[in-house]
């Protein structure tokens, strides 16, 4: 019987993979009892993120909302189909290409060498929790938020990506964690917003409010928020883990060539957004499996990313694997917009980490966030064998 991935436990105990793959073999387009489609094979899940006329994201992108209104629909970039998508996403593109990217080189530096720091003597220290900070490192200077206000940010937007794990999780339940969580993060939002209306700068959050109204800034900053703080930190914590004590870490940290391949496997190993819903707007054909109108369908990011019909031994962690056409950051109008900045903050964190550490040890047991989205891990202790300068 397959696990239920409606069910964060499933995730917890890091038992998607073997549901992921029996839904592959067995039944790759599955109804769930809930009522949604789980779709599980690479070609299904690219045409579901890419097929925006056959799948609409205005009706939900995650399965926290399964069968509710999204309140960003039309508003974010990730709730919102083309052409109205487009007309948002031009400008912030342009901003938020390679080239811009690049500017940031020295500011992630600086702060990935700070969130290394309490391991740079080979001391015990949690790489999870650590790894918290790098998100804000980058899109909070992006953003211009006061650093002072980080930690907090941080605790929010983990309650709204992982509401169901206990370290996140408020008294009243899940529910109640997402519900406080969303309503606080879109106040600061928009106080802030309000405050950049009033005195532009040279940040983002001002030059969104000059090709969108505040309500679409809003939303939009509380967007590039989650999809930061969902890929940023998983990525690396999940490939330490895979290749501590391997022969895949030497040819990762040795090998000045396997850097950027060596990014795009950790990035298809970890696949931290493990899914995206949408909706289908009218009857349509998957692997021969047909789709009523108006029917959920979770795209597993996951999954995809482990078909053996598209990756050679898709369960190893190969730092110099090539092709690899990994949906990490999704497909079609809707891929990631910050990717450029993601791609260097990973490309730092482990230029940084390999030549901190001639090796890296595991030294806890790991800890894996309860959440049927947010794929990654809530602790994990390790220690580090200083390379010798």
């Amino acid at each position: 019987m397959t696990a239920d991935l409606a069910d964060p436990a499933v995730f917890a105990a890091g038992g998607q993979h073997e549901a992921w793959r029996e839904l592959r073999q067995h039944s790759p387009v599955h109804r769930h009892p809930s009522g949604f489609w789980s779709v599980t094979g690479y070609a299904d899940v690219e045409r579901v993120l890419r097929d925006h006329a056959a799948f609409t994201s205005e009706r939900g992108t995650l399965l926290n909302l399964l069968g509710k209104p999204d309140p960003a629909s039309g508003r974010q970039l990730a709730a919102t189909d083309p052409p109205a998508h487009d007309r948002m996403r031009l400008p912030l593109q342009r901003v938020m290409g390679s080239r811009a990217a690049g500017a940031s080189t020295r500011r992630i530096q600086l702060a990935v060498r700070e969130l290394l720091a309490p391991g740079a003597d080979g001391d015990a220290f949690d790489l999870a929790v650590a790894m918290r900070g790098l998100p804000l490192a980058l899109i909070g200077s992006l953003l211009d938020l006061p650093t002072g206000d980080w930690p907090r940010l941080v605790q929010l937007v983990m309650a709204a990506s992982a509401e169901e794990d206990p370290e996140f999780q408020l008294a009243d339940g899940p529910a109640a964690t997402l519900a406080r969580a969303h309503r606080e993060l879109f106040a600061y939002f928009l106080e802030l917003v309000r405050a950049r209306g009033r005195a532009p700068g040279d940040d983002l959050v001002s030059l969104m409010l000059t090709v969108m109204d505040p309500a679409e800034t809003v939303s939009n900053c509380y967007s590039l928020l989650l999809g930061a703080s969902v890929t940023l930190p998983n990525v690396p914590t999940a490939a330490v883990l895979a290749t501590a004590g391997t022969p895949a870490w030497r040819r990762f940290a040795d090998d000045p060539d396997a850097l950027a391949s060596g990014v795009e496997e950790a990035l298809r190993w970890a696949s931290p957004a493990s899914h995206f819903m949408r909706h289908a707007t009218g009857p349509v054909t998957l692997s021969g499996v047909a789709i009523p109108a108006g029917d959920p369908v979770v795209a597993w990011i996951g999954a995809a990313n482990r078909d053996p019909a598209i990756f050679v031994d898709p369960d190893v962690f190969d730092p110099v694997r090539s092709p690899n056409r990994h949906l990490a950051f999704g497909g079609g109008h809707h891929y990631c917009i910050g990717s450029h900045h993601a791609r260097l903050a990973l490309r730092l964190l482990f230029t940084e980490l390999f030549a901190m550490f001639d090796e890296v040890d595991v030294v806890g047991e790991p800890v894996r966030v309860r959440s049927t989205f947010l794929s990654g891990f809530t602790r994990l202790a390790v220690a580090g064998r200083p390379r010798r300068r």
